[in-house]
């Protein structure tokens, strides 16, 4: 029974809330360093085999779903409920005794007073509320309480740091999150959401200097619904860098953007397919499936330095050129760089590529929990309020023989700084 009593006391102790919030700072630290929800062959290209064998064994690579991630957030969600389960009691007993005159007399006040023959004057100066005239221990005193509530100043701030922890770490475990890209107007779906994502408009604002000031989408979000009549269920916003927008309960940034552009297939000089590809896609010709054409990159002030290969001189559209590659039964059989106008000819295929415009990647995120999480920053900082902003205070007045009165002070926060206010105020009246 010893033993237990002394794992009981551990899991309950600051000391192993201490080392968890440690621990979880860590892994937070961890699961933002490394990149989550990679392949192993990914991380091994990035880092190093060694690091990716060890990435996966140790579930680095979704590391707030681990099992030592959800192992850890338990163990600290349990650690401060029962440090706030097991100090309840006693802190109710220590609210009603500060309203209770009794429990302070014969007690070591932290300050006193005698001689005073105008003890309400005393308590007026001090900002107490208006005393009582109570009985306590067969004595008459006049008697005052206030600021009871900062002695839960620390539960409450325990009770928010819960719930901020249970937040985030259920937020973690349980959110999911998208990518979508695209040029206004198109629509994309949002995975199986049942979502669908409209680009009405994208906007690239640039400094003097040509450099990137500030990315813009107007974006509108609906779900169709199951009748054919009826009006879909829609939002829309405009979300930029470091301003994301909340619609139908998702929350949508504006992250990146890059080039696209407009790519048609002609065959014996027939219309085939036209197709709007980002870079880094790739269209699959509509009658004859083995010919793939791929678009790497785009290059909008298109130069070729000797020793460096292609590169773009200025985000200007001053000399566009796309570099494509075609592959053939998965096999590479071209790849080269197409000025504007120029075209490209494959057996009876031609193709072009053409009209040049950012697309914008927006990231997705479904965070069930944010609002736990909200609360608990809310509990938190009030319990910090209290905590530093309400002093729990007692002061009492017992009367001697002689008719004056003896004032005694409790306030044991404020230190020797609120002593010398005191004795400040017990003495005015007497020197008046």
């Amino acid at each position: 029974m010893e033993v237990v009593k002394k794992i009981w006391k551990f899991l309950s102790s600051m000391t192993f809330a201490i080392l968890l919030l440690g621990l979880l700072v860590v892994a937070c630290a961890v699961g933002s360093f490394v990149t989550q929800g990679q392949t192993y062959e990914w991380y091994a290209a990035t880092y190093s085999e060694t690091a990716a064998a060890w990435i996966v064994a140790l579930h680095l690579d979704d590391a707030f779903h681990s099992w030592w991630f959800i192992a850890i957030t338990a163990f600290l969600c349990a650690n401060l409920l029962l440090c706030n389960v097991l100090r309840l009691g006693s802190l109710i007993r220590r609210t009603k005794a500060a309203n209770d005159a009794a429990s302070y007399l014969g007690t070591e006040p932290d300050a006193s007073a005698s001689g005073i023959s105008d003890p309400e004057g005393v308590f007026h100066r001090l900002r107490m509320p208006k005393p009582k005239r109570v009985e306590a221990n067969g004595k008459t005193i006049l008697f005052s309480a206030k600021n009871r509530a900062g002695l839960w100043g620390a539960w409450v701030c325990h009770l928010g740091i819960l719930l901020l922890i249970l937040g985030f770490g259920l937020g973690q475990m349980t959110k999911k999150e998208f990518t979508v890209y695209g040029v206004p107007g198109q629509e994309k779906p949002i995975a199986d959401t049942g979502l669908t994502l409209r680009i009405d408009d994208f906007r690239v604002a640039l400094r003097e200097d040509e450099t990137v000031e500030q990315y813009t989408a107007d974006i509108t979000v609906f779900r169709m619904p199951q009748g054919s009549t009826s009006v879909p269920d829609q939002q829309s916003a405009t979300i930029s860098v470091n301003h994301p927008g909340r619609l139908l309960g998702m929350t949508f940034y504006q992250n990146a953007t890059g080039w696209a552009a407009q790519v048609d297939v002609w065959k014996a000089e027939q219309p085939l397919q036209s197709e709007i590809l980002c870079a880094g896609e790739y269209l699959t010709v509509r009658d004859l499936p083995e010919l793939v054409v791929f678009f790497n990159a785009f290059y909008p002030d298109y130069a070729l330095v000797p020793g460096e290969g292609p590169k773009t001189l200025s985000s200007s559209l001053k000399n566009p050129a796309y570099l494509y590659s075609v592959y053939y039964r998965g096999e590479m059989i071209g790849m080269n760089v197409l000025m504007a106008g120029e075209k490209l000819t494959i057996d009876d295929y031609t193709v072009t590529f053409s009209a040049p415009q950012n697309y914008t990647l927006i990231q997705i995120k479904r965070d069930s929990f944010t609002w736990l999480a909200f609360v608990g920053g809310i509990v938190t900082m009030l319990g910090l309020l209290l905590a530093f902003y309400l002093f729990p205070q007692a002061v009492w007045a017992e009367q001697a023989d002689d008719g004056t009165w003896t004032v005694h002070d409790h306030c044991r926060k404020r230190g020797t700084l609120y002593r010398e206010t005191f004795l400040q105020a017990a003495s005015k009246n007497e020197k008046e």
